[in-house]
């Protein structure tokens, strides 16, 4: 099951947040980088290989939910990961696996808040996070002069949050358009995950940020927009874009 919302993992090496145990979890497509109050790799294992386990299973008797790049409904025989995955792309008129890092990443997050009162998952640059005080997250556009030197800064507050970003210029997420980063806020991971791609299909060229923008501004929840497209950025709603603590 290859996940689109696959994306190099450079952004990695620039998380500063020491104060939070950091661990790995792999399975198949699956890449997460979690962090929390404690090593709760075991737990997350588990999370992961049972939701996978169960949107497989459907896929297997649904395989148009892996291919269909357009909104796709699901039956009655749906695991509630596939039912969040179909409802969240049909706001924004794209396929249901352009919600599934997105939905790991929130799906494995929200289990692990029992266990750890701060929790950040990242899956392929889609990111659920609780958080106990502010934090930046690195913003990573490819080559724009932006890449590296912006961040978002999350306060506790604001979250449950989903941030995700599509790119058209880096790793090998499906995208049919040009821009570098179309980042998205929403209490939703698999709502972010699933907006971001929307968002950059629309962008060719720096012309076509705002109507990009406008596309999802629209949608309930969706909290915050950025676009970057080469040296051109604009922003839209709750996003506040700081100095990233690398530069």
């Amino acid at each position: 099951m290859k996940e689109p919302g696959y994306k190099p993992r450079f952004y990695r090496h620039w998380s500063k947040d020491t104060d939070l145990v950091s661990f790995n979890v792999t399975v198949k497509e699956t890449d997460l980088l979690i962090r929390a109050r404690k090593n709760l790799k075991k737990k997350a294992l588990e999370v992961v290989l049972k939701q996978r386990e169960l949107l497989e299973k459907y896929i297997a008797r649904h395989p148009g939910f892996l291919t269909e790049l357009s909104p796709f409904p699901v039956g009655e025989d749906a695991p509630q990961i596939a039912r969040t995955m179909a409802e969240a792309t049909a706001k924004v008129g794209v396929g249901p696996m352009a919600a599934v890092a997105g939905a790991f990443a929130e799906v494995v997050g929200r289990a692990l808040l029992e266990y750890s009162d701060e929790v950040i998952v990242e899956n392929g640059g889609d990111i659920f996070l609780k958080l106990a005080k502010t934090r930046l997250i690195g913003i990573y556009a490819g080559d724009s002069p932006y890449s590296g030197k912006l961040a978002l800064q999350i306060e506790p507050q604001d979250t449950p949050l989903g941030v995700c970003t599509s790119s058209g210029t880096v790793g090998h997420s499906l995208s049919f358009g040009k821009a570098d980063a179309a980042i998205i806020l929403a209490p939703s991971a698999a709502l972010a995950d699933a907006a971001a791609t929307a968002v950059g299909n629309l962008v060719q060229t720096a012309d076509d940020i705002q109507r990009a923008i406008e596309s999802v501004n629209i949608v309930p929840d969706i909290s915050g927009i950025a676009v970057i497209i080469g040296d051109k950025m604009a922003a839209w709603g709750k996003i506040n874009l700081v100095r990233s603590e690398t530069t």
